[in-house]
């Protein structure tokens, strides 16, 4: 645990179940409350972007539909009236702490193309030099199933890694990481993750949320994702009072998972190409050579000659994965060749790397 002054640019998460009552409304004093603590914290030279669910809770309050209608459908109905809802809320609460918030919708594909990304990426950091707080939340009106984040916790772990921020904390309905399930007996919460450990020996959780779509396992595998690129995470509870303030004042001795971060920050496109798994073209396997090269401690990009194989249409510039004999995933990167031209230039000796060290992340 630290001081704040370590923090100077974090992410905060909040999630429906901290947001929104039992009988799906909004839970206003809570909202009021994380907004006070997030102005504070701002007025103590932290900037502070906001993910927050909750739309589609807010508008499931507001719209019964007329007919059945399937998931998308539902979504689509409920954030789109919950959004406008969720948003002037907040935008009163900011206004009464005398603070200007700003509106974010983004979709997953967003982050697939790199031209998006940079523009999304200056548009929030716009936002910060102006001292407005963003509040991003995923555009679920016109976002496809295949194409949605998992949950806002994913979204948020984006966001971290896209806007290099020190810290996330996710706020959600529970102290953190448990042992086991949290209400059984003997469960211990877990106070501090090493950023390589596995969840071997920790029984998490793949219960969802009664209005979020993810659940705690989804959380701790973005939170070791993102504290191993040198951001630190924590899980807490959105429900304890100043448990903002008291995570980086250190004060208290509140109740949370830290997940402690990699001492050495990945690259502003390895963290891109970290995220980007979702959005690959196509794949390459690789010989055992070129196998044993990547995976060495020196800076090494994949050449043709290390190529066996390939699969998927790309371009030049598309995202592909990279796969051992064996099938293993290795990374990814982007290619610097069509699939057409790999297909016919692969286990040859061109001088041009098929992917360079620069554009390259070894999982």
């Amino acid at each position: 645990m630290v001081h704040s002054l370590s923090y100077k640019k974090i992410v905060v998460k909040v999630g429906s179940n901290v947001l929104t009552r039992a009988d799906g409304m909004l839970n206003i004093s809570r909202m009021a409350h994380i907004v006070e603590q997030i102005t504070q914290l701002k007025r103590e030279g932290v900037q502070v972007i906001l993910v927050t669910s909750g739309a589609v809770a807010a508008g499931r309050a507001e719209v019964d539909p007329v007919k059945k209608l399937d998931p998308v459908s539902s979504r689509q109905l409920w954030s789109a009236v919950g959004q406008v809802k969720l948003i002037n809320r907040y935008a009163d609460l900011f206004q009464e702490q005398g603070v200007t918030c700003a509106q974010v919708l983004t979709t997953k594909e967003n982050f697939g193309d790199r031209l998006h990304y940079l523009n999304m990426k200056n548009c929030m950091q716009t936002l910060l030099e102006n001292e407005v707080i963003p509040i991003v939340n995923e555009n679920d009106t016109i976002s496809v199933t295949e194409l949605m984040f998992t949950d806002n916790d994913e979204l948020s772990g984006l966001i971290a890694s896209m806007m290099d921020m020190e810290a996330l904390v996710i706020l959600s309905n529970v102290d953190g990481v448990y042992t086991a399930a949290p209400d059984l007996p003997g469960s211990e919460l877990i106070r501090t993750i090493q950023h390589n450990k596995t969840a071997e020996g920790i029984s998490i959780s793949a219960k969802k949320s009664n209005f979020g779509r993810g659940g705690m396992l989804t959380k701790y595998h973005i939170a070791a994702k993102l504290a191993g690129q040198g951001i630190s995470v924590f899980i807490a509870n959105g429900f304890k009072d100043q448990i903002l303030t008291d995570i980086l004042h250190e004060t208290n001795q509140p109740a949370f998972t830290h997940f402690l971060p990699a001492a050495k920050k990945s690259s502003g496109v390895r963290k891109w190409l970290s995220h980007s798994d979702d959005f690959a073209r196509g794949e390459v396997v690789i010989n055992e050579g070129a196998r044993t090269a990547l995976l060495s401690d020196k800076a090494v990009s994949l050449l043709m000659i290390g190529i066996t194989s390939l699969s998927g249409y790309f371009k030049e510039g598309d995202i592909v994965r990279i796969k051992d004999l064996g099938g293993n995933l290795l990374g990814l990167g982007k290619a610097s060749f069509s699939s057409d031209e790999t297909s016919v230039e692969k286990g040859g000796k061109k001088t041009k790397p098929f992917v360079h060290y620069d554009y390259l992340y070894l999982i």
